[in-house]
């Protein structure tokens, strides 16, 4: 069964900008939370898990190429306590070796 996110996420405003994911429970350090994003032949698509992920230059977590897939995966770089946002640094990720 598909399920957009995780029990552990939620998503609501942020400081950052628009909407974000924030945990609603302690998440311990590398943890994979799911696909966040989809390569195809000609696009990179965002999952909703990916979509909500906010920019920080002091990021949380990783998005992660999967081996040998198309899919990138959100990965805990560290404790992410409740009531956290979870922040990315954005990457251009059509040019991550072997996606397209």
């Amino acid at each position: 069964m598909y399920k957009p996110l995780p029990n552990c996420l939620t998503i609501r405003k942020s400081f950052i900008h628009g909407l974000g994911l924030f945990a609603t429970e302690k998440i311990d350090k590398d943890v994979n939370l799911g696909k966040s994003h989809y390569a195809t032949k000609n696009e990179i698509i965002r999952s909703p898990l990916g979509g909500f992920v906010n920019h920080s230059d002091n990021p949380n977590v990783k998005i992660e190429r999967m081996k040998k897939t198309r899919h990138f995966n959100i990965i805990t770089l560290r404790v992410i306590n409740p009531g956290e946002e979870l922040t990315g640094k954005y990457m251009n990720l059509k040019k991550e070796k072997n996606v397209i």
